[in-house]
This record gives C-alpha cells, structure tokens and sequence, in this order.
C-alpha cells in the first residue's frame, strides 16, 4: 500500500470514528441531535451545491452580489494600515467549494499582485474542487488547503512574512451555531489571530420591519424546502451515510425533511420526523457496544438550525469575541449583511 493510500485510509478511520462518537451521542439524547457537519460526505456536498443554485436559496447569490460590489472596498479596507509592504493572506473557514471567494481572491491579486489562500473544511472532496477551480481561473492565487473541523481543532493557520491575515467566514455558517457556539468558534478564531488582523463574516439578516426590508417568513421556510425537494435530500442524506460508515439500518423512506421558523430564537429548524413507530440499530464498534434507538410516529432528529441575526446582534456577537466592526455592507433588499472586524 502507498504512503498516500495509507494515510488516506487513517483519515477515514478517524472521520468514522467522529461519526459514530456523534451518532451515538446526539441520538442517544433527548431530544435526538446530529451535527450539522455530518451533511458533508462527498454525496451531501455536491447536493449542497446544488442547493446555493436554487432558485429559492437566496442567501448565495446575494451574498455573491455584495462581494461583485464592494470586492475592492473590502480588501482595501482589510489591508488598511499594513503599509505598503504588508500584504494579506487569506484563510477561510468552511471553505467548501469556494465560489464565493474567487471574487474575493481575485480582488485580492488586483491588490497586491499574488496572494496565498487557506481554504479550512470538513470535506476533502469540496476542497479538492476549490483547489482545482481556483488555481484554474485566477492566475496569482497560491492555495494551502487543510481537512480541519475547525469547530473541534486548532486552526491550521500558515502565517506568512510581512503579511496580515483576513479571515473569511461566509455564507453565514455561524448562523448554524448556537448564540454560545457561535461565541466560542469566533473566541477561537481570535486566539490565533494578531491585533490588526481582519475577519470578514457574512450572516443572514432576520426578518425585520422596516423601510426596505423584503425578507418574510415565507421566503425563509422556501430557501430550506425547496419545491424541488433538493435540500429534502441533503438532509435525508445523513441517515444513508450513518448506514454507510457505521453499518447502520435506517430505512430513509420512514423520515421526511421538516423545516420550522422558529421566532423567538430567531432560527430556522431543520428535522427528520419519523413517519412511523420504528427501532434503529447501530452495531457495535470502538466507539461504543450496539446501540437501538426507538423513535416514536412524529418524533424528530434535529439536524441543522440557520440563526438570522440584527445588525446589532452580529456587533454584539463580534465585540464579545474581541473584535471591532469596520465597516458593514448590505444587498438593497437588506437580506444578507457581510462584515469586517479587525481583532483587538
């Protein structure tokens, strides 16, 4: 066996035992839970993609239109103070497939001629395609792609001489975690970073009225229960990769996708809802003896929620993490807001 081959398959060693260590867990506890990252194997990724394309999912394009904008301003802004010598490296986490970024990027050569990327994700496969895009379509970008859950592990950040760092966290992925794990994974993205150093987030805009604002609960249920039934299928898909990795038995057409808005959280809930009274069996394994999990008809798995943040809400949330907001910039419907801060 080849040195790669070796390593890819202790890579898929350890990733199946972070499956099972939250399978067992989050199904085990009440209410039933998955993490969100569970949705990105090379199946659910691609269907993630698919789904930034929909019609409904408003939040890609719009974020995408802000970025065609205000590309320059953004990165000016970011390299504001560094002299003429300094130069940005950017480090984005939960990279994906970086489409977004490419605009960033290519602001970013315009800029100071090259830049190197770091691209942060869960799936080797989404970075393996930003890899090949980018180096494809934007000559003087250098790419230094890690396969990091950032939420659980220390950031790989490769500092680079007489540069600052812009992080980039976009798509409003933090929106998928709680008000407390949201603080936490911007506290740790501000230990490793220096004074100076910059972090670009994007957060969807909660449904507020107001002169302008067009966003209604509708429009929000819409973008994650698509008519196509595309994101139906992203979440469906958890269950068949847990009978993939951990030789589970769920039986996927006893599940159906449910989406809920939930105000006072200012959330949008994602289940699985058990159409029937059923038993599931997960065989033992290192993690943990054989496990049988009861559902009862109507009960739910909740996998994902989407918080929808205020202005003042994503200010508070970047001073408690010891950043200050810079400069803030919105789409004309004010649906999505992207955000500079400079850590302190």
């Amino acid at each position: 066996m080849s040195s790669f081959a070796i390593a890819a398959e202790a890579i898929s060693i350890s990733t199946n035992e972070a499956v099972s260590r939250e399978a067992r867990a989050g199904l085990s506890s009440t209410p039933k839970t998955l993490s969100p990252w569970l949705f990105y194997d090379e199946a659910g990724s691609h269907l993630f993609e698919e789904i930034t394309e929909l019609p409904e999912y408003y939040l890609t394009r719009t974020e995408r239109g802000i970025f065609a904008a205000h590309a320059d301003e953004i990165l000016r802004e970011a390299a504001r103070g560094q002299g003429p010598a300094g130069k940005l490296t950017l480090i984005e986490l939960g990279a994906g497939t970086a489409t977004k970024t490419g605009i960033l990027l290519a602001a970013a050569v315009r800029q100071q001629e090259s830049v190197v990327y770091q691209p942060v994700d869960v799936s080797e496969t989404a970075l393996a395609e930003a890899s090949e895009n980018i180096l494809k379509n934007i000559p003087g970008v250098t790419v230094r792609s890690q396969v990091t859950d950032y939420t659980r592990e220390a950031l790989p950040l490769d500092r680079l001489p007489n540069t600052r760092t812009l992080a980039l966290y976009i798509g409003s992925s933090i929106g998928n975690f709680t008000p407390e794990g949201a603080r936490k994974v911007l506290r740790n993205l501000r230990a490793q970073l220096l004074p100076g150093d910059t972090l670009l987030l994007g957060t969807d805009l909660a449904p507020l009225a107001g002169p302008g604002n067009h966003k209604t609960e509708a429009m929000l249920l819409a973008a994650y229960d698509d008519a196509q039934g595309t994101t139906a299928a992203f979440n469906l898909n958890v269950l068949t990769r847990l009978n993939r990795d951990l030789s589970a038995d769920f039986d996927t057409e006893n599940f159906r996708h449910k989406v809920l808005w939930n105000p006072t959280e200012s959330r949008i809930e994602m289940h699985l809802e058990s159409l029937i009274a059923q038993r599931v069996h997960i065989p033992a394994d290192g993690c943990g003896p054989a496990l049988t999990i009861n559902f009862a008809a109507g009960e739910t798995i909740h996998t994902e929620n989407s918080y929808k943040f205020t202005p003042a809400a994503v200010q508070a949330l970047l001073v408690s993490a010891n950043f200050k907001v810079t400069r803030s910039w919105q789409d004309p419907d004010h649906l999505f807001a992207v955000t500079l801060a400079t850590a302190l």
